[in-house]
């Protein structure tokens, strides 16, 4: 597994010092998580750290077909500039996933994130309001994702918004965890995904990757933070292997996957594993690293937005041609 090639960043550091003083302060005075202090957390540090993103089209409608209907938000950026490029119709579209470990996010904190990857990429781009835990355990998310890649076909076509029936996964942390979840189901039969993008994925609920340890307290995401998602994400005696997207079957039949870690990390070996076992498998992988940030830096983009501007571009590079 990669070891840290870089210094943290600068900004993260100075951030990071009061970050932990607080959460100290909150320990000592005896806090107790909860699904709200989640979404309240990372609701606001979004807030706090991401501009509102670009203007385009934007509408929402709701994915029947499966066992719940799945309101997504839909984001239709502008044509292209150049008469050569392909509208953004005739491309793959991105089902996104956000983040948030199974149980914080939605639509509405993603929505500067999602509008970025929609420009980046030209494509348009549909974030999915899948269902949260512990109110919805495993697999509520993961049918939701899987009812949308089914049936996002007919949903559009009654918004009269053209596609052409191709799906690009994308998801961050937890959300990436959905999509290389779904990939794996779905590589065992015709599908129409023609990629993945996995930023800072959660992939192996075991918990076993070295990073957990060497960066699992004192960098946002720690490890004891991983677990308490897990255990609440996981609620009916699961085994955590068993559903770990990085230990179920790498055929050739996944889609090509651009997988982005961090350093700083505790997520981040898992991801380098994952990469190395799409390749074994027989299918495209590429991995972007960025060694002196930590998870979720998407989400302050403010104090570091070199790195984020290398993850949208990287993403639309990944993605041009398909």
């Amino acid at each position: 597994m990669p070891q840290r090639e870089l210094a943290l960043n600068p900004k993260l550091g100075e951030w990071l010092v009061a970050v932990n003083a607080q959460v100290a302060k909150l320990k000592e005075a005896g806090f107790e998580p909860t699904p709200i202090s989640a979404r309240e957390s990372l609701a606001s540090l979004t807030t706090n750290f991401v501009e509102p993103g670009p203007e385009m089209l934007v509408g929402e409608t709701l994915v029947h077909g499966g066992e719940y209907p799945v309101p997504v938000r839909i984001y239709q950026p502008g044509e292209p500039n150049t008469a050569e490029s392909e509208s953004a119709a005739e491309k793959a579209a991105i089902i996104y996933c956000h983040g948030g470990g199974h149980m914080a996010g939605s639509v509405s904190v993603y929505d500067p994130i999602c509008r970025r990857f929609a420009e980046a990429c030209g494509r348009t781009l549909i974030s999915v309001e899948y269902r949260l835990a512990p109110e919805n355990p495993y697999p509520a998310g993961l049918n939701d994702l899987i009812n949308v890649v089914r049936h996002l076909g007919s949903a559009l076509d009654r918004k009269k918004i053209d596609h052409n029936g191709r799906w690009i996964l994308m998801g961050d942390s937890g959300g990436g965890a959905l999509c290389a979840s779904a990939s794996r189901l779905l590589q065992h039969q015709p599908h129409s995904i023609d990629a993945q993008v996995l930023v800072y994925p959660s992939l192996d609920y075991t918990m076993q990757a070295p990073s957990i340890e060497e960066n699992g307290r004192g960098y946002l995401l720690e490890k004891e933070k991983c677990l308490w998602y897990f255990q609440n994400y996981l609620q009916n005696a699961e085994n955590p292997r068993q559903v770990s997207p990085l230990h179920g079957e790498f055929t050739r039949n996944l889609p090509a996957s651009l997988v982005i870690t961090a350093g700083f990390c505790p997520l981040r070996d898992e991801g380098v594993e994952y990469v190395r076992k799409v390749r074994e498998g027989g299918a495209n992988a590429e991995h972007l690293h960025f060694g002196d940030m930590i998870h979720a830096f998407l989400n302050i983009e403010k104090l570091v937005p070199d790195a984020c501007d290398g993850v949208y571009r990287h993403a639309a590079e990944f993605l041009r041609g398909l």
